[in-house]
């Protein structure tokens, strides 16, 4: 395709993936032979509200990796990019899978974060392939412990919601790793500092709106 025609095609997919809660997956919901607990409504509202956030990361992260296949300088980087956003809708899916079983909704405020994530993951691809790759490093390294904080917030009784972040913990640590392996720059203190800032704007916010 063109460099137009792949424009509107990721344009597509952001809004797919940011409004329509558009997903596939190819692996079972990790939740879906536990039976649901009779949870509080403050422990109810609590998961829903921590998988909002959630949620909203799995579509930043969709913008993230569409970005940097985007302007990746080699096609080996790219078919990473394109293979780690696909295992992406996986969690996409069950995040939102689980959000309708809380009878709540997702972020109103997806659309930004992908679009944002979209950004700087493009910046991240014109930087280089050993940057973005230290970008992806990075990024799930981060994740791994804002699921691990999670998982220490929920009620123990909400076997369901734990089982989803379970699993989608130890993907992102493989990605990281991945990434690692596959040359990755490790980036500077200060990007560091700077994505975790950006990340807490995302989860606080996402949290009620």
């Amino acid at each position: 395709m063109s460099l137009v025609d792949q424009i509107i095609s990721e344009i597509d997919k952001g809004l797919k993936f940011s409004l329509d809660n558009y997903q596939k997956e190819s692996r079972a919901y990790p939740a879906e032979e536990i039976e649901e607990d009779n949870l509080s409504e403050l422990d109810r509202s609590h998961s829903a509200n921590l998988m909002r956030v959630n949620h909203s990361g799995e579509v930043a992260a969709q913008g993230l990796y569409r970005g940097q296949a985007l302007t990746a300088k080699l096609d080996g980087t790219r078919e990473k990019m394109d293979k780690a956003a696909l295992e992406e809708l996986d969690h996409l899916s069950w995040c939102n899978k689980r959000l309708e079983e809380l009878n709540d909704r997702p972020s109103h405020l997806n659309p930004l974060w992908y679009g944002l994530s979209f950004g700087m993951g493009a910046i991240a691809g014109f930087a280089g392939d050993k940057w973005s790759l230290g970008f992806v490093h990075e990024t799930e390294h981060q994740v791994v412990k804002h699921l691990e904080r999670h998982l220490e917030n929920l009620s123990t009784n909400d076997k369901k919601t734990i089982a989803i972040l379970e699993q989608m913990k130890i993907d992102e640590a493989k990605h990281s790793d991945e990434a690692l392996d596959s040359g990755a720059e490790i980036l500077p203190d200060g990007i560091k500092s700077l994505m975790g800032v950006i990340a807490k704007v995302m989860t606080k916010t996402s949290y009620y709106v």
